[in-house]
């Protein structure tokens, strides 16, 4: 077995670390499902969320093989002493199929030790009912064309009568109500996104030019780029989109902050992937993050902050995100939200353009 935690202080004051939690107290108190599986491929140990996410208590799970249990989305060469996260896969396990971020990594200095992580994700729109979701999105386009006919006819309305305060008032709540149908507009198309190999160095440099000259203008945009990354397989526009939203985002966050600032970062990630709904595994290698030093969003909302009309500033819409949310799964990739060391990061997953 793996060696537990010491029974004594980790440190010369006892006092403190009276009371100090041990291994298998933190072990169980994991907010994420956790398998601890052996050499053999058998379960060691199981912490209370994967006994909730299973539905079976772990003496009943200890000794038997994982594949008992779940049908691990993992390619087998993939487990040879490589770690492996495939985000929104389906799972099956003997309670039924479950959509879940599925890791599985290597614990050090054990050989033939791993540690299976699920983490169930949102439920969205079940691909059972095409019909009722391409119903629903054409009377939201429906919709938001008709609202626009008549804001067209007060805008002009108001217009003509003349300058004044009231006048002023119309023009610009009429404005504020098109550029936020405008917006809703985006979730309404869902014609395939056009996919081709680009370098994304350009883009993220006019993003942040964009930003610095407009709404991030009073923040230090840093960027720490990987500089052999190869070309990634999205959509220019959707692309620059998704960054000016991020970064948009990101400034607003930052605007309390006594030195707000925004880094941009690339790096290569091997083992990162999704489950496509035909099954087929999507390698996700392309990381960008929008990092910044504000507060975060609140932790009530955090797991939904990629939802429409969830905002963590009272102004907010809740439209910025989701539509990244949007833009990027059209591309095929994802987008997470974290907080890393007081640090708030969302990051984007993208697919590598093929050799």
């Amino acid at each position: 077995m793996l060696p537990t935690a010491s029974a004594k202080p980790l440190n010369k004051n006892a006092n403190r670390n009276a009371g100090r939690p041990g291994w298998p107290e933190l072990f169980f108190a994991l907010p994420v499902a956790v398998l601890l599986v052996d050499p053999e491929d058998r379960v060691a140990q199981a912490n209370a969320l994967a006994e909730q996410l299973l539905n079976l208590s772990e003496r009943l799970m200890i000794g038997r093989p994982v594949a008992d249990l779940l049908r691990s989305p993992r390619e087998r060469a993939a487990a040879d002493g490589q770690d492996l996260a495939i985000y929104d896969a389906e799972v099956e396990t003997r309670g039924g199929v479950l959509r879940v971020d599925f890791t599985e990594s290597h614990v050090s200095d054990h050989p033939g030790w791993r540690a299976i992580t699920l983490h169930s994700t949102t439920p969205r729109l079940s691909p059972s009912a095409p019909g009722a979701g391409r119903a629903a999105i054409g009377a939201a386009a429906m919709l938001a064309h008709e609202i626009k006919n008549p804001l067209s006819g007060i805008r002009g309305a108001a217009q003509l009568l003349g300058p004044g305060e009231l006048t002023g008032l119309i023009v610009s709540e009429v404005d504020r109500i098109a550029a936020l149908i405008d917006r809703m507009q985006g979730f309404t198309d869902t014609r395939p996104l056009p996919l081709g190999p680009e370098n994304i160095y350009p883009l993220l440099a006019h993003a942040r030019q964009v930003a610095l000259a407009g709404f991030a203008s009073d923040v230090v945009i840093e960027s720490r780029y990987d500089p052999s990354l190869p070309p990634a397989q999205i959509n220019r526009d959707a692309f620059t989109q998704v960054l000016l939203n991020l970064l948009k985002n990101a400034a607003e966050a930052v605007a309390s902050s006594p030195e707000p600032r925004i880094t941009i970062t690339t790096a290569y990630r091997h083992g990162m992937a999704r489950m496509r709904q035909d099954g087929e595994r999507v390698a996700l290698p392309i990381e960008v993050c929008v990092v910044d030093n504000g507060p975060g969003a609140p932790n009530d909302i955090a797991g939904q902050l990629f939802e429409p009309f969830v905002s963590g500033r009272r102004e907010g819409t809740g439209l910025g995100l989701a539509l990244v949310d949007k833009l990027v799964r059209d591309m095929g990739g994802l987008v997470q939200y974290a907080r890393e060391a007081d640090r708030t990061v969302l990051r984007l997953l993208l697919p590598r353009a093929a050799a």
